[in-house]
């Protein structure tokens, strides 16, 4: 058994290198899900073979230096030399690949279960979605909030909230399900979004903010437009640079259900197909997001960000946001 933990370690030290130096991209769920099964194997195996072997031998040990004992008194020898402690310890030690994968499930389950249906952390890796949420910031996404799903295969079995507008989503990106993406959600099932000239509207009704000054972007060093926008219930900052606007190009943008999207050379207009939302960076000229690579499905959908827990250049940062 000892081989074949070492070699199973040797597989997860490769696996974690190459997920390190990006040779391809891992799978955390995944891999927390074998962890735990493979755990749970050896911690099952500790219990029902393992550890009642090894108190059997101790009981045996303990057996033959009483009878060694009881054989030596009656041949009139009293004092006998010799104390089992050390070795009755020994016995009952667990080797190094059982204390190392059977001592190890209890924390991984308790981590699994905690990161599958309650809270996960993620790291923000991007500008996208500056100014609510900063290169560096460590948050907390509520797994639960939009229901409860299946770790790894991500099936909803149990309904929640509804997605709102102005939600800070995580979903598995659409083009590559095994990258995860945070933006906001602006448009939900059967609405028409546009966002015409740096103008966002939904079903017609262009949606409210105002100027807020400018915003200076540390990691940039650049000034840009700062606005309030109002989506739903939820208030919050956005950046629009007018001398950045993207540009869409006339042709059709090539993604699932594009037939439901209209491009000019001035923004875009489409109606979210049932199922799927639509989603944006509060930075708006520096994220690619709906408007390029289309509508995020139901099923992609990883929970709803809230809180920094963690900001080691900025503990200011610190807090929940919108």
């Amino acid at each position: 058994m000892s081989s074949i933990t070492a070699a199973l370690y040797g597989a997860l030290i490769v696996y974690l290198g190459g997920w390190f130096l990006g040779h391809w991209t891992g799978n955390f769920s995944l891999l927390l899900f074998l962890l735990t099964l493979v755990t749970l194997v050896y911690w099952v195996a500790e219990r029902l073979r393992f550890k009642p072997a090894r108190e059997a031998a101790a009981a045996t040990l303990e057996q033959q230096d009483a009878a060694r004992r009881a054989e030596l008194a009656r041949m009139g020898i009293a004092k006998v030399d010799g104390d089992l402690s050390e070795a009755r310890a020994r016995l009952l030690m667990q080797p190094w690949w059982l204390d190392w994968t059977a001592g190890l499930f209890p924390v991984i389950l308790v981590v699994f279960l905690l990161r599958s249906f309650l809270f996960e952390p993620f790291k923000i890796p991007s500008g996208s979605m500056i100014p609510t949420l900063l290169v560096g910031d460590l948050i907390l996404v509520n797994k639960f909030h939009y229901g409860v799903r299946l770790p790894v295969i991500n099936k909803k079995i149990v309904d929640n909230n509804a997605v709102k507008r102005g939600d800070v989503m995580v979903f598995r990106y659409p083009v590559d399900p095994r990258l995860d993406y945070i933006k906001r959600v602006v448009a939900l099932p059967g609405d028409e979004v546009s966002y015409q000239n740096q103008k966002l509207s939904i079903n017609g009704q262009p949606v409210a903010g105002e100027s807020k000054g400018d915003y200076y972007d540390e990691e940039s060093l650049r000034y840009t437009p700062r606005f309030t926008e109002k989506l739903g219930d939820v208030e919050h900052s956005i950046l629009v640079d007018p001398k950045r606007q993207a540009y869409y190009g006339p042709d059709p943008k090539t993604f699932p259900m594009n037939e439901n999207c209209r491009y000019t050379a001035e923004g875009m207009t489409c109606k979210v197909p049932a199922g799927h939302y639509f989603v944006m960076g509060d930075n708006r000229d520096n994220s690619q997001d709906s408007r390029f690579w289309g509508f995020v499905p139901d099923e992609n959908i990883v929970g709803r960000a809230f809180f920094v827990w963690m900001n080691f250049g900025n503990l200011g940062r610190i807090g929940p946001f919108h």
